[in-house]
């Protein structure tokens, strides 16, 4: 059955997915980028920036882990590109060139109707103008019984962590402050929601964090 999961999303050790100041430069905000440290040594993250090399460690299985049975994502508009309010035009076509990491049916949350783009490596971007309930329909009819994969950002995982729809969640906590920003869990009772810790594993660059809902 398919299963809505999020897998290898970052966050300081203060509750913060991004830093502050997202800029078109800084798209994960001041800061921000160092919350990735253990994922940007693996030999998953080279393979998909093209890379030979990169580490085969516990971090490595986690990154490997989250890609495995994953039949379409979700992202929310910050996550595909910096433009906001209508889209000017057609050029924009995400941040990854023209062969993104995905290879599967990926849909935009956005207040702004677009055409789909068919991009190379069987990534095709659908962009959803009516709510996260119909993206997730959509993802899990165009899964055809695979997971469907929420990518973030913040905002993105906390609406469908506000509403139980998320059955698991793999959280990479950086030992790292940032003090601001995008912060994943204010104002949400987990446990009322329906959500427990299930495992943990530590390793130098990163605390790996199971949370799944009860059943």
């Amino acid at each position: 059955m398919s299963r809505l999961r999020v897998n290898a999303f970052t966050l300081s050790l203060d509750g913060y997915g991004a830093g502050p100041d997202q800029t078109l430069e800084t798209p994960l905000g001041v800061g921000g980028e160092n919350l990735h440290k253990w994922m940007i040594k693996t030999r998953s993250f080279h393979q998909m920036i093209g890379k030979d090399g990169g580490t085969t460690d516990t971090d490595d299985e986690f990154a490997v882990r989250s890609f495995e049975n994953v039949g379409a994502w979700i992202l929310g508009r910050n996550m595909f590109g910096p433009i906001r309010g209508e889209w000017p035009d057609e050029s924009w076509k995400g941040w990854w060139g023209d062969n993104p990491p995905y290879h599967v049916p990926t849909f935009i949350l956005t207040h702004h109707k677009r055409a789909p783009i068919e991009m190379e490596g069987g990534t095709t971007f659908y962009f959803v103008t009516d709510g996260i309930r119909s993206a997730l329909d959509q993802a899990k009819a165009a899964a055809n019984g695979k997971d469907v994969r929420v990518g973030g950002g913040v905002s993105t995982v906390r609406q469908y962590l506000q509403e139980s729809l998320i059955d698991e969640m793999h959280l990479a906590v950086s030992p790292l402050l940032l003090g601001s920003g995008e912060h994943l869990f204010a104002g949400l009772d987990m446990p009322k929601l329906g959500y427990r810790c299930t495992s943990q594993v530590a390793t130098a660059d990163a605390t790996h964090v199971m949370i799944g809902r009860i059943e």
